[in-house]
């Protein structure tokens, strides 16, 4: 019983459907990236790394013979023993050309380092292999202070094609009226949230969800702007010369 409610619940975070919209304060970001990685999942296949694994919340999405989760190397991450592999934040532990594709999801933004994060995903990487990338684009600063950077799809696309990437697609999410909707329940958690579990649950139904809903009905009707968004999606092949 209790296994079940702990996947509901991880559901409802990283895929909320109705009840999300009522619980979740993130529900317009979660969602979005769901769906952007459910599209893109299917045309990664066979071994796969996820980089930044966290709980591996997608990785059911993907049809992989083999799905390892790496993590850097920190007393949390080993206390939460969600990863398959840790690293120094430096060096992969694997040999070159091991996976057929990678997964990186909002994880570029926490590298100080990205060239030298590219190139180890390159190496381990074989000739041809797939990234799936996910950054945020507008958001607020988070997991303080390790939060280094933002990057426009010019910016990515320029930093990839520099690390031996090819940019096959790019997908702007939450490009409307959705991107002003989250940054206001974004606003109200930082400000509203407490220890109470509770307490942030009445906040959620009775402050945020009026707004997870607003959210929903304005973006149907209101026009796009693709300038403007929460996160992008990036696929990229690695490049051999």
């Amino acid at each position: 019983m209790m296994q079940a409610l702990k996947r509901y619940v991880l559901a409802q975070q990283f895929n909320p459907g109705l009840v999300g919209l009522l619980v979740n304060p993130f529900y317009h970001a979660r969602r979005g990236l769901y769906r952007a990685i459910a599209e893109m999942a299917p045309r990664l296949e066979g071994r796969l790394l996820d980089v930044g694994c966290g709980r591996k919340p997608y990785q059911s999405l993907f049809p992989a013979i083999e799905y390892i989760g790496l993590e850097i190397d920190t007393p949390e991450n080993r206390a939460r023993k969600q990863a398959d592999y840790y690293y120094d934040g430096e060096s992969f532990p694997f040999t070159e050309q091991h996976f057929d594709g990678v997964i990186c999801n909002q994880v570029l933004e926490h590298v100080f380092t990205p060239d030298l994060f590219l190139g180890e995903i390159h190496r381990v990487l074989k000739p041809g292999g797939k990234l799936l990338l996910t950054i945020p684009f507008v958001w607020d600063e988070h997991e303080q202070p390790r939060d280094y950077a933002r990057y426009s799809s010019f910016g990515v696309k320029s930093l990839l094609e520099k690390n031996g990437f090819e940019v096959a697609e790019q997908l702007k999410i939450n490009a409307d009226v959705r991107v002003l909707i989250q940054l206001m329940n974004a606003y109200l958690y930082k400000i509203l949230w407490t220890s109470q579990p509770i307490l942030n649950l009445l906040v959620c139904v009775v402050v945020m969800a009026p707004v997870n809903i607003l959210g929903a009905l304005l973006y149907r009707l209101l026009p796009a702007n693709p300038d403007l968004y929460l996160d992008q999606l990036v696929l990229a092949r690695k490049v051999v010369a």
